[in-house]
C-alpha cells in the first residue's frame, strides 16, 4: 500500500508537474510548472495535514498599502492564502490539505488555484517587490 507521500508524488507527475527535488524521509517535494506560474513550491506531506509554500517576494519597504491590497485579495483566493514568513519581510502563498482523504482533483484545485492568482495578481506583485 502506498504511502501519503507516494500518493502525493504520483498526483504530482498525473498533473505534470516537474520534480526538481524530492526526500521522501523527510516528506518534501520541490515542484515547478512555469508557465502555470509555480517556481520552487515546496510541499511537505506530514500526516495529518500537506502544506504547500511558495515564496511570492520580499517586502523591501513595509506599507500599510502593500499589507491591506494582500489582506484584501486572500478573500479572492479559492484555495490558500498570502502569508508572512517569521521575519515579516516574505511573501509566502501556503495552502494546507487534509492528506487522509486528499484526492487528485483537491490537489489540482489548491494548485490551481496558486497558477490563477500569479496570472490574475503578477501585476501588483512586480509592483510591491520594486517598493
Amino acid at each position: 500500500m502506498k504511502n501519503h507521500f507516494q500518493i502525493t508524488r504520483d498526483f504530482l507527475l498525473e498533473l505534470n508537474f516537474n520534480i526538481t527535488r524530492e526526500n521522501p524521509d523527510d516528506g518534501l517535494l520541490v515542484i515547478q510548472k512555469e508557465n502555470s506560474g509555480i517556481r520552487n513550491l515546496i510541499i511537505g506531506v506530514a500526516p495529518p495535514i500537506l502544506i504547500m509554500e511558495q515564496f511570492i517576494f520580499k517586502i523591501n519597504n513595509q506599507s500599510e498599502k502593500i499589507f491591506k491590497s494582500l489582506l484584501q485579495k486572500n478573500r479572492d483566493i479559492v484555495h490558500g492564502a498570502f502569508v508572512l514568513d517569521d521575519s515579516g519581510e516574505k511573501v509566502i502563498f501556503r495552502d494546507t490539505l487534509q492528506v487522509q482523504n486528499m484526492d487528485l482533483n483537491e490537489l489540482e484545485g489548491s494548485l490551481n488555484s496558486l497558477s490563477l492568482l500569479m496570472s490574475e495578481y503578477s501585476d501588483k506583485i512586480i509592483e510591491f517587490s520594486k517598493y
